[in-house]
């Protein structure tokens, strides 16, 4: 493996009554707390939980094992919600253990103190409140 460099524009937010309208597609996902306004139809990001991968994102948020862990980090008024990026399936776990050794997500426990992976330069965009731009993370094994 070599340095290598990935650009992800990550789409949402999708609240947990929504979630169903996720894309169907190989991708990162991150689970955050939010806060929705009903009048306004906007949401108000809190936390960012937990950062995942998925061949299918729909049909892994359908029903996540975790679900019940990220629920207990919820305050009084608060959902789920969610943002996806859309990454093939070569570049995806290295992704995941980029974003997640860089962040840090609560809800996580693999890559959090490892990255198995050569250097991985990050460049997100979009729906990426509580998410760091652009960072560069180095093999801890």
């Amino acid at each position: 493996m070599a340095a290598q460099t990935y650009s992800l524009e990550f789409e949402g937010y999708w609240r947990e009554p929504k979630k169903g309208s996720v894309p169907a597609a190989s991708g990162i996902y991150n689970v955050y707390t939010c806060l929705f306004n009903e009048s306004k139809k906007t949401v108000t990001l809190k936390k960012h939980l937990y950062t995942g991968e998925s061949q299918n994102v729909r049909e892994r948020l359908s029903d996540h094992e975790k679900q019940p862990e990220w629920e207990k980090h919820l305050k009084t008024g608060e959902v789920l919600c969610f943002s996806v990026a859309k990454v093939s399936s070569t570049y995806r776990v290295r992704c995941e253990a980029a974003i997640i050794n860089q962040h840090k997500p609560p809800v996580n426990t693999e890559y959090v103190n490892n990255f198995p992976f050569d250097e991985t330069t990050m460049n997100l965009s979009g729906k990426i409140k509580f998410l760091q731009e652009n960072f560069t993370v180095y093999r801890k094994d």
